[in-house]
């Protein structure tokens, strides 16, 4: 699967030199270890970061010449503890248990990655911000006020903004938006190469341009075989290859389709894009969102197309990139300058549930999968991961229901 296309921002951020990091060669021999991890970006970090702590031998093959390179670097980075699917909705789904501890468990992943940001020897430019989620038209005011309600009556940190409100923090109008508190921005890039590098130091191997090209699973354990025709034995495997995880076995609640963004030239002052340089999203589907970057560029995303064919979504590519400057520039006119310096187009996974997955098949024995698909990819990687590193070590975690059986 070709995930991503385009001129991708995040890389050319990066520039530490760290010899652990670019020392990773392909396996040259047969191995056995407690646990493997298959997928070197973020899921993948996620869960290497978490097992490196428990003292098990852990190994990490990714495919690719370099970790980091697949849908991670195309991953805008905003971490918001409010989902696609508003807390209503997920009551009505699945009863307010549920839906009130996904969204708790959304808000303590956003703590948790700031303390893992401070914990690895790469600056994520983790930053704790605010959201404005805005009603694209009435339907979605009405939305607004019902979503305002229900947060606030479980608990959650959220201000409700009216027309007059928004006028003069934002400069633009819109009929009403939620503010919510508990949201952060990441650099994923830096972030990813930041956790595997804290792994790596606490006893991780990782192999690179090593594909999983057999899977054997059986009671005792688990045996891949690879492409460089190499075999691992291992007692718990974790697939964490993102939406490439599809094509080892494809997953009846996923939905795939292409997603564009772009980051603008370096255009706004720290403190002064907008209004404390929140996360901005808003109601309509696909939606549009918007942050800002530490060296003052701004990323717009969305414009979302029902396909995952890449010369088809490269073929909207420029297009997008257009549309997404001309939206930046209706919302704020005083960007009229603003180019895209970079702009991508990649495959976007959601569920049909609205919750991310933790799925076990019955032919692949013994192998877990981790499929973070949804807005809040990274936050939903966090959860999944810590519930993982629960279930391959002693086969349990009060919260695995919630992800394995919706």
């Amino acid at each position: 699967m070709k995930s991503i296309s385009g001129t991708l921002y995040w890389p050319t951020t990066y520039t530490d030199s760290h010899p652990e990091l670019e020392n990773i060669n392909p396996l040259d021999e047969d191995l056995d270890c407690d646990f493997v991890i298959v997928g070197g970006g973020e899921s993948g970090s996620l869960c290497a970061y978490f097992l490196s702590q428990t003292g098990a031998k852990v190994i990490l093959l990714d495919k690719r010449k370099k970790v980091v390179q697949g849908s991670t670097s195309a991953n805008t980075g905003l971490l918001q503890y409010s989902n696609d699917k508003t807390l209503n909705s997920f009551i009505h789904s699945y009863g307010k248990e549920i839906a009130v501890r996904h969204y708790q468990l959304c808000v303590e992943a956003i703590k948790g990655l700031e303390e893992m940001s401070k914990n690895i020897d790469i600056n994520p430019d983790f930053i704790k911000r605010k959201s404005l989620y805005y009603a694209s038209n009435l339907d979605g005011k009405e939305m607004i006020d019902l979503e305002y309600k229900t947060l606030k009556e479980n608990g959650f940190t959220v201000e409700r903004y009216t027309k007059s409100q928004i006028e003069e923090k934002f400069n633009f109008t819109k009929e009403a938006a939620l503010f919510t508190g508990d949201d952060a921005e990441v650099n994923p890039y830096k972030y990813a190469h930041g956790l595997l590098l804290y792994a790596l130091k606490r006893g991780l191997k990782v192999y690179s341009e090593t594909e999983v090209t057999r899977i054997i699973g059986t009671d005792e354990g688990v045996q891949l075989f690879t492409k460089n025709k190499h075999t691992v034995r291992a007692k718990k495997v974790i697939f964490a290859g993102g939406y490439e995880s599809m094509e080892i076995k494809s997953e009846k609640n996923a939905i795939l389709t292409s997603t564009f963004a772009i980051a603008t030239q370096p255009l706004v002052e720290k403190s002064n894009a907008w209004y404390e340089n929140c996360l901005i999203w808003e109601t309509a589907r696909p939606y549009l969102y918007l942050r800002t970057t530490v060296d003052g560029r701004i990323i717009v995303g969305g414009l979302d197309e029902p396909t995952i064919i890449p010369e088809k979504r490269e073929s909207m590519l420029f297009h997008k990139k257009e549309l997404l400057i001309k939206n930046l520039i209706e919302l704020f006119p005083h960007y009229k300058e603003a180019k895209a310096e970079y702009f991508w187009t990649g495959t976007f996974g959601g569920t049909h549930s609205g919750l991310p997955m933790i799925r076990q098949y019955d032919e692949y024995p013994n192998c877990l999968f981790l499929m973070a698909y949804g807005g809040n990819g990274t936050v939903y990687s966090y959860i999944l991961a810590k519930i993982l590193k629960d279930l391959v070590t002693v086969g349990s975690h009060p919260d695995a229901s919630i992800y394995m059986n919706h």
